[in-house]
């Protein structure tokens, strides 16, 4: 007979109570906080979590006899016999039924929940899911998270995420960005989808992106690979370091050839003091470098350094004219 101390089972009650929160259509960044720092405050957490997780998958992969049962033991209800906490936890052997009816319930009677997920200007966000996948938003990022009995669902509506993805052969890991979409089990990887933009970089595992609708381009990303597609179609696949993309977690941008309009455009999505270029032409200039993200007039001053431009206030922000 296994005896479970009386700090097990209330970090598996505490591991329902988190499986149904982080279900809650109105979840919001507070509630990811505080999940991981549950998370991490104790082992007994994590194995309770994992144990929790794991019955839920459990019961979702039967949902239809689940579904069934519980329809019976509604009608033995009525009659006194039974109630759903019981046959809960008779079946799972923990006192987490509470939570976990909360969790199925809705997998099971209706369609899967729904959490939307989003950044401001300026703010970076990591946001944990109930798979245990974590997700790194960027600035002005925007995405909806959708999971269900047979895949796990991302759409991103714009922006850029990075996804460090819990394997689950049986749940798919899908993100669909734009007119693409990238299919996965378990890996890390970073999407950006930006004016009909998008990038694809993978860091861990394997990654396959396809078209939305049926075609013959299908890209089988390996690690340091990355896919480029412009807003006119255009495709390439090219191999580079991850952690360079990766980087803006830490504050920081890494640019190898890219248009000072588009460094721009991404320095504008980190501050509330915005930037303007005079010339077109100036935003055609090339950038290769690093920058750190600490002020806006500090980035300017060290970019007018490298490149024939000059800062000026004009109104909130700052215009670049050419030196």
């Amino acid at each position: 007979m296994t005896i479970i101390s009386a700090q097990a089972h209330r970090a598996m009650d505490e591991a329902a109570g988190w499986l149904a929160r982080l279900q809650r259509d109105d979840v919001a960044e507070a509630d990811g906080l505080a999940f991981e720092a549950w998370l991490t405050a104790s082992a007994d957490n994590k194995t309770a979590y994992r144990t929790a997780l794991a019955l839920w998958h459990e019961f979702d992969a039967a949902g239809a006899e689940v579904d069934a049962e519980l329809a019976a033991r509604s009608r033995r209800e009525a009659a006194g016999r039974t109630t759903r906490r019981q046959w809960m936890v008779g079946a799972g052997g923990f006192g987490i039924a509470a939570g976990l009816a909360v969790v199925v319930a809705p997998a099971l009677m209706g369609g899967p929940a729904i959490q939307t997920l989003a950044t401001r200007r300026g703010q970076r966000q990591r946001y944990t899911l109930a798979d245990g996948s974590t997700i790194d938003l960027n600035a002005e990022t925007r995405l909806r998270v959708s999971f269900s009995r047979s895949e796990r669902r991302v759409s991103l509506d714009d922006g850029e995420a990075i996804f460090d993805v819990t394997h689950d052969a049986a749940r798919p890991f899908i993100v669909a960005a734009g007119e693409r979409s990238v299919r996965v089990v378990g890996t890390q990887f970073d999407v950006r989808n930006r004016q009909g933009a998008l990038t694809v970089t993978v860091a861990r595992g394997k990654v396959e992106v396809r078209p939305a609708a049926s075609g013959p381009h299908v890209y089988a990303l390996t690690p340091g690979q990355r896919l480029d597609v412009s807003a006119a179609g255009a495709e390439r696949t090219r191999f580079v370091d991850p952690e360079e993309t990766f980087s803006w977690r830490a504050g920081r941008l890494v640019y190898r050839g890219e248009a000072l309009s588009d460094v721009v455009a991404d320095l504008n999505r980190q501050f509330p003091e915005q930037i303007e270029i005079a010339d077109p032409e100036l935003g055609r200039i090339p950038i290769t470098g690093v920058i750190v993200l600490d002020d806006p007039r500090s980035v300017i001053t060290r970019l007018s350094l490298m490149l024939p431009i000059r800062a000026v206030t004009s109104g909130p922000g700052l215009l670049l004219l050419r030196k």
